[in-house]
């Protein structure tokens, strides 16, 4: 079953959607275009995200400390594919240095913060896991594919200005004052079947062309279903590049040769 989308209009949007929704922007200045859950896949989000400029500087809290702040609801771990990028487009990710949570409040207030992140180059290809508590910001120039944990829990440190709350107390109190693990940030290889994400919230995988009944047999239950490039066939309903699908399990899933398609699934 194809999933419904929903375009959200964002400031650091872009007027201009790319292939694969080129012309759908209504008029609006989108930044996200999301595929709404379903309740048999509902623990994960997919998301587009593109960018004209950068987002805000801003950490997610656990599942534990979600329930530890008496919210009835998961936490945020997510990750990024990146699609294309402009020359120079950087993204965010931790700190360069170690910092204390008192110096990470001082340098939120005074917008010193974003100096302060470690900021890595990108281009179409690079994928990267953001832990929660990773203090993190997009920047400009860049369109992605985000498979997060389904959690609207953002706390915002730092926002270029821009007339939005800001979440300083909580931030601090959970974000990780480090450096961003190197092991978590990787070039995909442009062909072949690639496990991008294997952890204890969620599985990723990055297939290739077509696959057989054997491959990936540990999947069992639901499954999304985002074609990168070309298309899938879910229980015999197309599914193209630019939407998200639910599938029973991967039996019902084939891919088209030199289509590239992520298959995501909750723990």
């Amino acid at each position: 079953m194809i999933l419904e989308t929903r375009k959200v209009a964002k400031p650091w949007g872009v007027d201009a959607l790319p292939v694969p929704f080129e012309g759908q922007g209504g008029g609006e200045r989108i930044g996200e275009i999301w595929f709404e859950p379903l309740p048999a896949a509902d623990q994960l989000l997919v998301k587009y995200i593109f960018t004209s400029q950068a987002l805000s500087v801003q950490v997610h809290p656990s599942d534990a400390q979600t329930l530890a702040d008496g919210l009835d609801r998961q936490g945020k771990e997510e990750c990024w594919l990146i699609l294309e990028a402009e020359p120079g487009a950087k993204l965010g990710i931790g700190f360069t240095q170690e910092i204390s949570a008192d110096a990470m409040r001082d340098a939120a207030k005074d917008g010193s913060i974003e100096h302060l992140l470690a900021w890595h180059s990108v281009a179409a290809g690079d994928f990267v896991y953001i832990p929660a508590n990773t203090v993190h910001a997009i920047g400009a120039g860049v369109s992605l594919i985000e498979v997060q944990q389904n959690s609207d829990i953002t706390y915002r440190l730092y926002d270029y200005g821009r007339p939005r709350e800001l979440h300083l107390d909580k931030a601090v109190a959970i974000a990780a004052g480090k450096l961003h693990d190197r092991h978590l940030r990787r070039r995909v290889p442009e062909n072949g079947h690639e496990v991008l994400v294997d952890g204890p919230l969620f599985r990723l995988d990055r297939l290739d062309g077509k696959i057989g009944d054997n491959v990936y047999a540990r999947y069992a239950g639901p499954l999304l279903v985002i074609p990168q490039v070309g298309l899938a066939h879910v229980a015999g309903e197309m599914v193209a590049a630019g939407q998200c699908a639910l599938a029973d399990s991967l039996g019902l899933v084939a891919i088209e040769d030199g289509s590239k398609v992520l298959i995501a699934q909750s723990a």
